[in-house]
């Protein structure tokens, strides 16, 4: 039996959220494809991704807890960090779907078309009966939230919530995946991201 109890941290919500948003404020901003995107110390480790940073965003996320999920899902790009720390926070597995294919069995592979990447996306671990819960940095398009979901769904497990600490709203994604699977995902804040910078919804 795992332990889904988050451990109290030192911080309040509010100030973790900040820290958030101070790193977006911060963050510069690239043309990636047709999006403009930012570069910044939480999702691209520039500058160094500082421990107080991934503790903010572990803290943001938990205030929706863990839908009573046996494990975790993410990709291994940027999501990975978050979802490593939430796996300590937690004490629940981790599984982490990858951008090329192991041989193999039980691998379930998938398309994605997301706002930096269009192929595949391959899943292990996962398995039939499991209460998944996906953690990732962004929502933005929603595509690669819907690759897992959909790879978790493919095995047979129950995709029972998702959580993504950063969505922008403009690109629709929350929609989308709600359009498409049925999952409302939670996210902490919410920003714009133009030619001139990061513009945090809400200050």
């Amino acid at each position: 039996m795992h332990s889904q109890r988050l451990r109290l941290v030192e911080t309040s919500l509010e100030q973790s959220l900040e820290i958030l948003r101070d790193v977006y404020r911060s963050a510069s901003v690239v043309k990636s494809g047709k999006y403009y995107t930012s570069v910044n110390q939480l999702c691209d480790q520039v500058p160094a991704l500082k421990p107080q940073t991934l503790r903010a965003a572990v803290h943001a996320a938990a205030q929706f807890g863990t839908f009573g999920a046996t494990k975790l899902l993410s990709e291994e790009d940027k999501g990975s960090p978050i979802a490593t720390a939430y796996c300590l926070e937690t004490g629940l597995p981790l599984c982490i779907a990858r951008w090329y294919p192991y041989e193999i069995a039980g691998q379930v592979a998938v398309d994605l078309s997301s706002e930096y990447f269009s192929g595949s996306l391959y899943m292990n671990g996962v398995e039939k009966g499991d209460k998944v819960l996906i953690i990732e940095d962004t929502l933005s398009t929603g595509g690669t939230m819907i690759a897992l979901i959909e790879a978790a769904r493919k095995v047979g497990a129950e995709v029972v919530g998702a959580i993504a600490i950063v969505e922008k709203e403009v690109n629709e994604g929350h929609d989308n995946v709600w359009l498409k699977t049925g999952i409302d995902v939670k996210t902490c804040i919410k920003i714009d991201v133009t030619q001139t910078g990061v513009v945090i919804l809400g200050d």
